[in-house]
């Protein structure tokens, strides 16, 4: 958009005008949005040292920790009175789901400064394994939501209210911000949230 400025004239106010361009970004009507690839520099500053905040996944005894965590929210769960076994099945597969989701596709950057913010941008999702796609930790990490999810819905006799929150849960806030074709992708609500990750 443009706007009229006047030209400064040296004799009186009559001066012409010419149109100023407006350097304000415009705003994107679109919710969704695509991450840019990474700039030279970013890529270097990737490459220097490796990113201890996704290299975990590929080291030993780090798949095990997923099954401890679900058995330690199970057993949470089971203690609190009141509550059945169908419904601490599903209380652990809603509490890991979203665990998983903030960790691994709502939070950016890394927690150490080493890289020169080369991460900032970056999900740890996207930063695992350099983000390359259908490696042994990234097909691990969709197969445990999926297989907690058939653990739960097995463990709720098949209730159907029950299934219905588990299957969404497990299919769009844990499966399907993993797949491919919402890599690097965003989900912004205007006016409400800031952007966030569906994978």
């Amino acid at each position: 958009m443009s706007q009229l400025k006047p030209f400064p004239s040296h004799g009186g106010s009559n001066g012409i005008t010419e149109p100023v361009k407006d350097h304000r970004r415009r705003r994107s009507s679109s919710i969704i949005s695509h991450v840019e690839p990474e700039s030279f520099e970013d890529e270097n500053d990737q490459q220097m040292l490796p990113n201890m905040n996704a290299s975990w996944v590929d080291q030993r005894g780090a798949w095990v920790i997923h099954v401890v965590l679900i058995a330690l929210l199970k057993f949470f769960y089971n203690l609190l009175p009141g509550v059945t076994n169908e419904w601490s099945w599903t209380l652990t597969n809603t509490t890991y789901v979203v665990g998983s989701y903030v960790m691994f596709h709502l939070v950016k950057g890394t927690p150490f400064d080493f890289n020169g913010g080369a991460y900032d941008n970056l999900t740890m999702w996207e930063q695992i394994n350099d983000g390359m796609l259908y490696t042994p930790a990234r097909k691990f990490l969709i197969s445990v939501p999926i297989a907690l999810f058939l653990v739960s819905t097995h463990y709720a006799r098949y209730d159907l209210q029950l299934f219905v929150l588990n299957f969404c849960l497990t299919t769009f806030v844990a499966v399907v911000p993993k797949l491919p074709v919402t890599h690097r992708l965003r989900v912004t609500i205007p006016g409400i949230t800031s952007p966030a990750q569906i994978k």
